[in-house]
């Protein structure tokens, strides 16, 4: 219930602490607009931060706030023994208020968002992005939670180690402006490791790093697209890669996706002269598909005859569990058109924004120069440390340790969905990645089936919810990678007590 206090000396006020505004900015309001509608006149003491507390029924933090921010612009005067009250406003503040004879905050008409947003901006706002993925509820179980690694595997005693040990001896001797493309020593890292693991060509003058694969994405499309231009996208796909896009004015093209990938020859009819393709090739987000030969060259060719660009975002293929990892898009391109993407987000832990661009070089001048317009370059310490985990081995022992692990969860998830569903989902081993798909029988609706998961306190992610048309194959995600295998075991049993209800 809203919480009421009405004073004698003093209008009434009311907090609701359902409200979206927190209570010390509606208590603000309702002061600022008092003061300035003439109600609360000039001179007139308030009480103290302790005693209003009380009468509404708040914390004293709620009224110091408040009270706070009122002095900084002036509404209010404190002095010592005189305790606070209403300063007194010059004319011109009050005088637009006392003619409208309205409330300055209390009767204003709701702003709508299409009056604060340019178009782009209510395009952005209306997106649906897998909120409960990134943010999900305390409350439930998130074995099945998607795109996140065994953050607890990971060697936090050598990465703190190596952050202070650079943050002793080598910030000071970079007080200057970095280079906008980043760290050169860190640079040269990925280009030897990304060469070796995975086919990549290139210098380390093509690399340049980002805030994560998003920052790239959102980097590519500032310099590479202007509003209307056509853009394809995988559907299923990667709800980053649209927003990256659409922020940028494109107009999408949904490509459907099938066993071997991206199928080039639907984009073709749909739409033939696109820009450019962002695809996922080695472990397609979120079918786990991996993009076939015969359709890498396919899209090479019509990236040749639309002389368009091809983004490839190589997100967790690090993670592949059997065989030697396939070679990126890239090294296949012999004409430069693909822009190549790698994360460090996905392999390490979330928190640590970095990932980098290879770029041909006819790019580098456009995409360096943007770059510094958006954020002129990246927080050097963690660079400086990442560069000594790749290049001390740090790094490649723990993509081994993660890749043995996965691996044991994956077979321990495909065994329990197998032995507690039986037939009742298709399950799809992946070679590669973090998450399996499970797909359902025909005439179940999986938003339905995560619905009801959720009432069991299991997190589950239907693959629609990464999808702009109705598919007729409906799946859930189910990720491994940050549970236990008795966590994991613990979840099949409530995922199978969920499709007996069903």
């Amino acid at each position: 219930m809203p919480k009421r206090i009405a004073r004698s000396q003093r209008p009434e006020i009311t907090l609701d602490q359902y409200a979206a505004a927190p209570l010390y900015k509606q208590l603000y309001e309702r002061l600022r607009a008092e003061i300035l509608s003439g109600q609360l006149e000039a001179g007139a003491r308030l009480p103290s931060t302790r005693t209003l507390a009380s009468e509404l029924g708040v914390s004293r933090n709620t009224t110091a706030l408040a009270y706070e921010q009122l002095l900084m612009e002036g509404y209010i005067e404190s002095k010592v023994g005189d305790g606070t009250r209403v300063a007194h406003l010059q004319p011109e503040q009050t005088l637009q208020v006392r003619r409208s004879g309205r409330r300055p905050t209390a009767n204003r008409q709701p702003v709508t968002r299409d009056e604060l947003l340019g178009r782009r901006g209510q395009l952005l706002a209306g997106l649906t992005w897998l909120e409960e993925e990134m943010h999900p509820d305390g409350t439930l179980n998130t074995a099945f939670r998607i795109g996140q690694p065994d953050v607890m595997s990971f060697p936090y005693e050598i990465w703190a180690r190596l952050i202070s040990r650079h943050a002793r001896q080598s910030l000071s001797t970079f007080t200057a402006y970095a280079d906008a493309q980043g760290y050169a020593p860190l640079r040269e890292a990925i280009a030897a490791h990304i060469g070796i693991t995975r086919g990549v060509h290139c210098s380390p003058e093509q690399i340049i790093l980002t805030a994560g694969a998003q920052g790239a994405l959102d980097l590519l499309a500032r310099v590479l697209l202007d509003p209307g231009d056509v853009a394809w996208v995988e559907d299923p796909g990667y709800p980053g890669a649209r927003g990256a896009l659409l922020g940028a004015g494109a107009t999408l093209v949904q490509v459907p996706v099938d066993q071997e990938g991206i199928d080039v020859e639907a984009g073709r009819r749909l739409c033939q002269q696109a820009r450019l393709a962002v695809v996922t090739p080695s472990h397609q987000f979120p079918t786990g598909v991996t993009m076939s030969l015969n359709r890498r060259l396919a899209l090479l060719e019509w990236c040749r005859e639309a002389r368009a660009w091809i983004v490839e975002d190589d997100y967790d293929s690090e993670f592949r569990f059997s065989g030697r990892p396939l070679e990126a898009l890239q090294g296949l391109d012999s004409r430069g058109r693909v822009i190549y993407i790698g994360t460090f987000s996905k392999v390490l832990i979330p928190s640590l924004r970095l990932g980098y661009l290879i770029v041909p070089p006819a790019l580098l001048k456009g995409m360096v120069a943007t770059r510094r317009l958006i954020d002129v370059y990246l927080p050097l310490l963690e660079q400086l440390a990442l560069t000594d985990f790749i290049v001390e081995g740090h790094f490649a022992r723990h993509l081994r340790k993660m890749r043995i692990q996965y691996l044991e969860r994956r077979n321990t998830l495909v065994e329990g969905l197998r032995k507690e569903l039986g037939d009742r989902v298709d399950v799809m081993v992946p070679q590669a990645g973090m998450h399996l798909m499970a797909w359902l029988p025909t005439g179940l609706d999986a938003r339905h089936v995560a619905r009801q998961t959720t009432r069991h306190g299991l997190l589950t992610t239907p693959i629609v919810q990464n999808s702009q048309h109705a598919s007729a194959r409906q799946g859930l995600m189910l990720g491994f990678a940050n549970a236990t295998s008795m966590e994991l075991e613990a979840a099949v049993k409530i995922l199978a007590r969920t499709f007996k209800e069903l």
